[in-house]
């Protein structure tokens, strides 16, 4: 057994209400937690699909005084989501309002399906059919 256990991923959002709304309502997650800290003028979110202690979750970083978007950069690649019937999923995804720059469809070189959204910021999530995973 390992020492350690994957807590979470933090990704810095611009508005956090938008952004607990995309994890919560178009992907299911639950708001686990939010702190505000004055003294730093920064607000943590922690969403995810179980609880911190047994759950691997997203930490949505909120710096108050943040004034444009921020710039993802070259380093950060994506989040990745298991879903089954990825087609469907991205249909209702993309009804709700999801912006899905990569359709659902086979990966290249490979059999899985997957598909990429991206959440308010710009983050890409990746959705990977676990009916299709090879």
């Amino acid at each position: 057994m390992s020492r350690f256990q994957m807590m979470h991923t933090m990704i810095r959002v611009f508005d956090l209400e938008k952004s607990i709304a995309f994890y919560t309502k178009l992907l299911g997650m639950q708001l686990l937690r939010r702190e505000d800290f004055p003294e730093g003028r920064f607000t943590l979110a922690f969403v995810g699909y179980g609880p911190e202690d047994t759950s691997t979750v997203v930490e949505l970083t909120h710096n108050w005084d943040q004034a444009t978007p921020y710039e993802i950069g070259t380093g950060f690649g994506h989040l990745a989501l298991g879903v089954r019937d990825i087609y469907g999923v991205c249909a209702a995804l993309e009804q709700a309002g999801a912006n899905i720059p990569r359709k659902p469809g086979p990966m290249k070189h490979g059999t899985t399906h997957i598909a990429f959204i991206e959440d308010p910021d710009g983050y890409k999530v990746e959705l990977v059919d676990l009916d299709t995973r090879g």
